[in-house]
């Protein structure tokens, strides 16, 4: 498929397919994870505290599906 066809494409695509464009494209460009610096003690304490927190009471658990789509609604993301 030509770059050409390829661009002719995009356009077709659902909201998920190309987010998923999005995403692969960031990958091969390395830009997955912006920021390379270490977690500091407090992000580590504050991502462990939520962990036990979820092993506590895993059904307080939504999927990403539904925190994305509620950060869509409040901030037109």
């Amino acid at each position: 498929m030509s770059f050409q066809e390829v661009l002719a494409e995009l356009p077709k695509l659902s909201p998920e397919e190309r987010d998923l464009v999005r995403a692969r494209l960031a990958e091969l460009a390395g830009e997955e994870w912006m920021d390379a610096d270490e977690l500091s003690s407090e992000e580590k304490a504050l991502i462990e505290a939520r962990i036990a927190e979820h092993e506590r009471n895993p059904g307080t658990a939504i999927s990403w599906e539904i925190m994305e789509a509620k950060l869509k609604a409040r901030y037109g993301l």
